[in-house]
Order: structure tokens, then sequence, then C-alpha cells
């Protein structure tokens, strides 16, 4: 294999080796090689001091290097694979175009999962401006790949703080462009708008928000009196919560502490605060692994299910000692504050699974008597006086997407579950929604897994046709495609109904699934 000073020269080796040295995927060398490619690459121009346009003369964008979209246009190919939900809406709804008109800027992580879905809301009538709602979590080839195809993208890996809202302020703040809808992760976005151009909201129809710190931003501005436009509630949607931040997070705890870390997982002591969903995921994965799992949990209900799974419930104060990880999973702020991490053992790792980057009381920790040491990419060490560390990562900010990867499958029906609320709320006749945050209703979520008995389940036992019939009696408007008969009722019903994992193939599991509806 060949190193050279040439990049591509280096990228070719490597590509003949993968693919005919160890008949490897294309696929696997491909995410590889864009990893090798980006820190290759990198250089210390900030992104906003460089002059850049794609291949088409366009240069309404900001990001890391323009050079990687080939790169970040296979990966953006990869993940269209593993996301049959949005795939299917964008084949049965472009031709209607239900989006035309709609002027989206959205502020979510740029990844490329985000790629599949901004592209779809194209290819259904949408004109988007997008920015990262984390400053760590963007894919650099990815962002460079949306540019090349002409999307008007502000983001990079590793952005200051000031970048971050930089980049938000471009989104928004164009000549001759105005949005009309708001998608949301966090709520910076939604918050950016209101501080510096309220007069937007004017013509805003709609936020469709996705995270619950931003939909706790939401009800206090509506408890305030202040929401003026409708917003969707995505993050409680049955959809996400049973599945984004469940499996999700199951799998990418792992992951990210085992990159960043290379921790042994069998017989480390670690306390997980908070069991909602993501909680949960965590708590299963780090279980599984031979982990002792502390839950701390301020809910009586997520609380009892913690006890009835099998963890020991405890007050953070009581552990914080002799843990050996700390997760924090509240979408709250100031979870673990100053006099915890004073009183951890050496050693002691720290990460947070929510939204927000205000679990940890990060600032806390930059005073003078505290040296902070980066051993590895978002990886600190914060040592005292005395000699002990603390093991910080990704700077307190989510852990998963800043420092692995996330199951696309199910970022597939996150990503159509936001798609169809942008949908719903553009389209909606006025006065359908008021001033105020709407949950998506359950019914959706189920039009949606009986669809996907009909998609992946073709070779399931004779009578799956009427199990998905019984279904329909209790859900007026879903229409059953027989081979005979292959059209649609409205987009509205039928693109819901495309995202049961094709992993559920077994009759046994079909007629317990159909039992529950």
């Amino acid at each position: 294999m060949i190193w050279g000073k040439e990049k591509i020269m280096s990228v070719i080796a490597f590509k003949d080796f993968c693919v005919a040295t160890h008949n490897t995927p294309v696929y696997v060398c491909l995410f590889f090689l864009a990893a090798s490619y980006t820190d290759s690459s990198d250089d210390e121009t900030s992104p906003r001091d460089k002059q850049q346009k794609n291949s088409k003369g366009n240069g309404d964008f900001c990001i890391k290097n323009i050079k990687q979209a080939d790169f970040g246009r296979r990966e953006i190919e990869i993940a269209e694979q593993e996301m049959p939900a949005l795939m299917a809406l964008r084949k049965r709804a472009q031709g209607e175009k239900p989006l035309a008109g709609a002027k989206v800027v959205g502020c979510t992580h740029i990844t490329a999962q985000t790629a599949v879905l901004m592209e779809t809301l194209s290819a259904l009538g949408a004109q988007c401006r997008w920015a990262a709602c984390n400053i760590y979590s963007t894919q650099n080839e990815v962002a460079a790949a949306l540019a090349e195809g002409g999307f008007s993208v502000f983001a990079w890996k590793g952005e200051s703080e000031d970048d971050f809202w930089w980049c938000i302020d471009r989104c928004v703040n164009v000549e001759g462009w105005q949005p009309n809808m708001i998608l949301d992760d966090g709520g910076d976005l939604t918050h950016w708008i209101y501080k510096k151009y309220p007069n937007m909201f004017k013509k805003i129809k709609g936020i469709v928000e996705e995270s619950v710190t931003g939909v706790h931003r939401l009800y206090q501005l509506s408890k305030a009196g202040k929401l003026c436009v409708p917003a969707m509630n995505v993050n409680d949607s049955v959809t996400k919560q049973k599945f984004d931040n469940l499996y999700c997070c199951r799998e990418s705890i792992l992951d990210g502490l085992k990159r960043t870390t290379d921790v042994m997982f069998g017989g480390k002591q670690v306390v997980v605060c908070g069991y909602g969903e993501v909680g949960k995921g965590c708590c299963a994965a780090l279980k599984a692994m031979g982990s002792i799992v502390y839950v701390t949990e301020i809910d009586p209900i997520c609380a009892l299910q913690a006890c009835m799974d099998g963890f020991r419930l405890v007050k953070l104060n009581e552990v914080i000692r002799q843990v050996d990880i700390v997760i924090t999973c509240t979408g709250n702020k100031n979870v673990v504050v100053r006099e915890y991490l004073d009183r951890m053992k050496n050693g002691c790792i720290v990460c947070n699974m929510g939204h927000s980057n205000t679990e940890i009381d990060v600032a806390s920790l930059r005073t003078p008597e505290l040296t902070w040491e980066r051993v590895r990419s978002q990886v600190d060490h914060v040592i005292w006086p005395d000699g002990k560390r603390i093991v910080l990562l990704a700077e307190g900010r989510l852990l998963n997407l800043s420092c692995s990867t996330v199951p696309t499958f199910v970022l597939s029906i996150t990503a159509t579950t936001q798609a169809l609320a942008l949908i719903e709320l553009y389209n909606a006749p006025e006065g359908r929604y008021k001033q105020d945050v709407y949950l998506l209703p359950k019914k959706m979520g189920k039009i949606f897994f009986a669809g996907g008995l009909r998609t992946f389940c073709t070779n399931s036992t004779d009578n799956t046709a009427s199990l998905i019939c019984s279904v329909q009696s209790r859900l007026p408007g879903l229409a059953y495609h027989s081979q005979q008969n292959k059209s649609c009722v409205s987009v509205h019903t039928c693109v819901r109904a495309y995202s049961l994992p094709h992993f559920l193939t077994s009759p046994l599991v079909h007629e317990s699934r159909a039992h529950t509806w």
C-alpha cells in the first residue's frame, strides 16, 4: 500500500488492496477511506476564511473542504440502502411535491442520514438551508457532498462556540430568502430566530423539534405565551421513543466509550443518570456487557421501571466515589455539578448521552487550579492539584454523535417522522393548529408498522393478509396493496407505512405483533 504525499494515490492503493486482496466489501473501504481522507486533509485555516465554490460555481455554503464531496456522496448512497422508510416516502411523494414552496431552515446533526432527509425534502419540493446542532457531530465529507449538490450548508466538525452561532445566522440571515418552516434539534435555531429575527415568525408556518431539550424549551415558550407558531413534538412520538431513543443509544453508547477510552466493560461500576428511553438503552447495553449498573431517576414511574429491570436505584452522592463511569441521559442541566466531580475517583470516565451540553457542569472545571490535557480526539483529562484526573468525553456534549456513529436504520424511522411532521404542518389548513406544542398521534405510528408488515413480509405465512386486514379494520384509511392492486391512497396515509424492520420475517413474530395491535 502506498502512503505517499499524494492523497489520491494512497486512496487508489488502499481501495485496490481492500477489494483484491481481502475481498472486503467496497462500502467498508469507503467508510475507512472517508475517515482517512478527512483526517489527512484537515488544515488550520478556518472554513470562514476560505473562498470555496462547488463545480457549478455556487459558493453559498461554508464547510471544511469541498474536495471531500465524492467520499461524502458514497456515504450518503450507503445510508440510503438502510433507510427504506425515507426512500419510500421520496419515491411515492416526489410526484405530488407536498412541500412545494416550503423554505426549510434546519439545525440538526449533519450526517449521512441527515443528508438523505435533506435530499428527500428537496425531492418533495422544499428549499433547504442547514446548520449543525452540535460542534463535533458534523461529518465533513457529507457536508461537502451536500454543498456540491447545491445545498446551502454551514457546518464543520470542531466548530468554536462563535462559529456555531455564526453558521446558524448564515442559514437564517440571507437576502432574498426567508424560511417558512423550522426543523430543529435542541432548540438553538428557534431560540436564535426569536432572539435576533422575531419578525420572521410572521411567515413561519411551524416548528418541528426532535430532541427532549428542544421540546422543553418549546413548552417554556408556550407557558410564557411567547410561542407564536404551531410546533410539532417529534421526540415524544411513538416512533422516536421506541426506536431512536432506545435502540440507537443501546448500540452507540458502547461504541462511543470503546472508541474513546478502550475501556473494558466487564466488572465496571457505572451510574446512569436518567431512566427514560435513552437511559434504558444505555443500561441494557452495559448490563449485557457485565457492568454493575446503578440508576438515578426523579420520575417515580421510570424509577420503578429501573427497579423491575433489575437495576439498583440510588442517589448520585451515594455512589459517586466508587463508580468507574458516569453517564447523563436526562436532557436537564447541572446533573453532575462540581461537587460530584471533585469527589469522583481517579480515572473516572464522565460522558453525556443527552442532547444538551449543560448536563455536566463543564464550565466549573475551567479554573486555574485544574489542568486540562487533550489525550486524543474528543478525550480530555482534567487533572486536580493532588494528581487525580477524570476522563471527560466530548467536553460534555452528545457522546454517540461526537465520538461514534448511530444505526442508520433506526434513524430512518425518525427522519421519516420529521418529514411527515413538516408535510403536516406545511399543508394544514389555517386554524387546524393553534400556537401550541402538538404531539404526533400514536395512530401514525401504528399505520407506520402496519404498512411495514405489508412491505417486508411478502414470504410470510398465508394468513398475513388477514392479519393486516385486521389491523386495517381498526385503522380506517389504510389501503392494503395486493399483487393485483398496486394503487395507493393519499400520500399522507401510505408513505407512513414503510418501516417495519426487514428482519421481522418469522410468522410467529408477525402474529404476536398483530395480536398486540
